[in-house]
């Protein structure tokens, strides 16, 4: 089964508090940050709070990623070095990735590590392809707030200056058959706009979304969950086409609609996706 990464909360690796409340929140992975959320003169305190952290919680099924800070900066090559032989982390997240070589950097000095990419620059999307290609990627995330800073564009509801960087990266991450999740939504107080963006990023094809704050997790989950009408539409139409083959037939119809071999394909991931969330709430 394949892991679901519905909600990618991040947390700032200096707040022991919030280190601690995130061993029981309902998140599919944490994203323990060292770059953007940790004021320069914190960032090693942050890292030894974050390496005592790993060493004794237990956050059960959610992933542990860790968000270096980059290697052209003072603390990215120790943060590679802290990290490069923990077992307690799923995977490292490397910033403002803008070509293939960029990882290839991270991975000389983490051999071992599962590598995520940042994806909020011009650059990097435009060497989306590349980036996702990458044998040692698991993933990339959508940094919305640094690509919107960069390539000047304003918010909106629809987020249609965004959707030429977020379909280039999604396309890009499909093609690899990578994770792909979708950056965040900052007025964390409007459940209402984060269910829409949670909705627009799914039916889009994304596989999550980031956030930033707890409250915003139930809405995550629920958006990029199968909903039961899905699952039970998945199961039937797997049933109808098992019958079909039973009887010669290539094609299925359910409810007045054909069920082909590539909506079973569709079915089986929903219903996969669907047993992998609930395992991880056991």
């Amino acid at each position: 089964m394949a892991r679901p990464y519905r909600s990618m909360l991040y947390i700032p690796a200096s707040k022991e508090r919030a280190l601690e409340k995130a061993r029981d929140l309902p998140a599919d992975a944490i994203i323990f940050d060292l770059e953007d959320a940790v004021l320069p003169e914190e960032k090693s305190r942050a890292r030894d709070i974050l390496l005592r952290e790993l060493a004794v919680a237990d956050f059960g099924s959610r992933a542990r990623i860790v968000r270096i800070n980059g290697l052209d900066t003072a603390w990215g090559r120790d943060d590679a070095a802290a990290f490069a032989g923990n077992r307690a982390v799923d995977g490292v997240l490397v910033p403002k990735v803008g070509r293939a070589a960029d990882l290839d950097a991270v991975a000389a000095l983490m051999p071992q590590v599962p590598l995520w990419a940042m994806m909020e620059t011009a650059r990097g999307m435009l060497n989306a392809a590349g980036i996702a290609a990458h044998r040692r990627l698991v993933g990339l995330v959508v940094g919305t707030n640094d690509l919107a800073r960069e390539i000047g564009s304003r918010f909106r509801p629809d987020r249609l200056p965004m959707m030429a960087g977020l379909g280039t990266c999604l396309l890009a991450a499909k093609a690899e058959g990578r994770v792909v999740v979708d950056g965040v939504y900052n007025a964390f107080k409007d459940a209402a706009g984060l269910r829409a963006e949670c909705e627009q990023g799914r039916d889009m094809g994304f596989d999550g979304k980031t956030l930033i704050h707890p409250d915003q997790l139930a809405v995550a989950n629920e958006v990029f969950a199968p909903s039961p009408e899905e699952i039970s539409l998945a199961a039937r139409q797997i049933a109808a086409f098992r019958e079909a083959r039973a009887r010669g037939e290539g094609v299925a119809v359910l409810d007045g609609r054909i069920v082909e071999n590539l909506h079973v394909e569709t079915a089986r991931r929903i219903l996969e996706q669907a047993e992998a969330i609930a395992g991880g709430a056991e």
